[in-house]
């Protein structure tokens, strides 16, 4: 399960341009959102360029 640490992140943006399927902002924050198949290959993309290390699995 993927998981954003809304305290950590600074709401770049940068998960949601990279994997927009599983990634949303809301309220300045990254999210994941709800119907989001977290086991694509973005994902680990997005965690490794993460500038906070927000995402976690």
């Amino acid at each position: 399960m993927v998981k954003v640490n809304k305290s950590k992140c600074i709401g770049c943006g940068q998960c949601a341009s990279i994997c927009s399927t599983v990634f949303e902002m809301k309220d300045g924050k990254a999210q994941v959102k709800k119907e989001a198949k977290t086991n694509e290959k973005c994902v680990d993309e997005a965690i490794d360029l993460c500038p906070v290390d927000a995402i976690s699995k």
